[in-house]
């Protein structure tokens, strides 16, 4: 069976592809993949080539297909899975597999190592690694871009699940934010930042009492204050607060006055900048745990800590770098649940766009960028379809779809564009 995938060959070359797929293994299952969402991972990989730790060093020679954050339908299943797994099944992927025998051991992950399996794809074979590590996961909630979503938001679901807490006289750390407790996200209106306050707002079995986001863009505040109102926040028994901390002279102070001088039991830093886990540490509480979210490009990043306060207020930190299998296990059953992400999404595309969306990434505005694999789509920003539909229908008709959810992608706009847009 042929494929149409975008492959990285190297540093900043990524290349929109047309080849042959192998037959399938007993071990293998062939897949039809719907959308993949751009991450900054793949920003990052597709920027350092080779020198990426997930990518293979003979990448020049042997590409592989990048995206990680898919959604599809099974087509073939090999022998060796016909009694878990039947074609016609939606599926998403847990991408970080942890898997020793994979081909660079524990690094190995779709969309980073293999040649046959990415998100950016019309079709891709699922390996034996991923079946073996069972990080294929089955969908059963509504349309493909919620799937897709599922990714990223496991990667929240693991920061939140990463933190700890002590208790004076006990060496026993006891995981997760604290229920009742008082929480921050700075640099938090990025995609990102966007899933980690759906989650929290959506979470039934804890949630912080106060939650205060930031940032210095005004207009992302703005959206994100609609997408998420102070009101239903309030509704949840969540205090809800944006601040600018742009607009602050001392921001660190402004946010201490917010939590009533006390601090934060659980601070998240969604930027890779140093001021920002400065402030981070800055605002943390007695026993606070700051979570280290963003991931870095540069391998020598640091930034300031203070040393007093790890000593005699017991403050420490915590990081992670994607979910794991129960994390996206259960982002999935949120969003058959009920939980709609579609307020990350700001642009939607086809396949042909991929490889320079990728490379552009970081300049681009707004959240995140849903692929369409199997159409021929230039990526288009949500807020642009009105202005397009004035000459042209297709996006006329989009405009009128996401009108209903106040501009909001929707599974009626995502069930139109899959029957009308362009096969690429």
């Amino acid at each position: 069976m042929k494929t149409k995938a975008v492959r990285l060959y190297g540093k900043e070359d990524l290349r929109l592809e047309e080849f042959d797929l192998p037959q399938i293994k007993e071990d293998e299952i062939l897949a039809r993949v719907v959308s993949d969402s751009i991450c900054m991972s793949t920003y990052k990989a597709a920027i350092q080539g080779a020198d990426h730790k997930r990518v293979p060093h003979d990448v020049h020679e042997n590409p592989v297909i990048v995206g990680h954050e898919m959604a599809g339908e099974l087509v073939e299943v090999g022998a060796s899975y016909k009694d878990r797994f039947q074609a016609g099944q939606k599926f998403s992927i847990q991408t970080a597999i942890y898997y020793e025998d994979g081909p660079l051991g524990v690094l190995s992950a779709p969309g980073y190592t293999y040649p046959y399996i990415g998100g950016d794809a019309t079709y891709i074979i699922i390996p034996k690694d991923v079946l073996l590590q069972d990080c294929l996961l089955i969908y059963d909630g509504p349309g493909f871009y919620p799937a897709s979503m599922a990714e990223p938001l496991s990667c929240v679901i693991g920061a939140m699940h990463a933190n700890y807490h002590t208790k004076p006289g006990s060496y026993v750390h006891q995981m997760e934010i604290v229920d009742g407790g008082k929480m921050a996200i700075l640099a938090g209106v990025g995609p990102m930042g966007l899933a980690a306050i759906s989650y929290v707002l959506n979470r039934k079995d804890r949630k912080p009492s106060l939650l205060v986001i930031t940032d210095i863009d005004q207009a992302r505040l703005d959206r994100a204050a609609k997408i998420f109102p102070v009101k239903l926040a309030k509704e949840n028994g969540i205090e809800l607060v944006y601040l600018n901390t742009g607009n602050c002279d001392q921001p660190v102070k402004k946010l201490k006055e917010l939590s009533g001088g006390t601090g934060y039991h659980d601070v998240f830093a969604f930027a890779p900048v140093a001021p920002v886990v400065e402030q981070a540490d800055a605002i943390l509480g007695f026993d606070g745990c700051l979570n280290f979210f963003a991931g870095p490009s540069d391998p020598h990043f640091s930034a300031k800590l203070n040393f007093y306060n790890v000593h005699y207020a017991a403050t420490h930190i915590a990081g992670t770098s994607g979910g794991n299998k129960n994390d996206m296990e259960e982002a999935l059953e949120c969003m058959a649940n009920g939980l709609d992400p579609a307020g990350l999404i700001t642009h939607i595309g086809g396949l042909n766009a991929v490889a320079e969306t990728t490379l552009n990434l970081p300049g681009i505005p707004g959240g995140k960028k849903l692929i369409y694999t199997q159409k021929n789509l230039s990526l288009t920003a949500i807020d642009d379809f009105e202005e397009l539909g004035k000459t042209n229908p297709f996006f006329a008709e989009l405009a009128k779809l996401v009108v209903k959810t106040k501009g909001l992608w929707n599974l009626e706009a995502e069930s139109y564009l899959l029957k009308n847009a362009p096969e690429i």
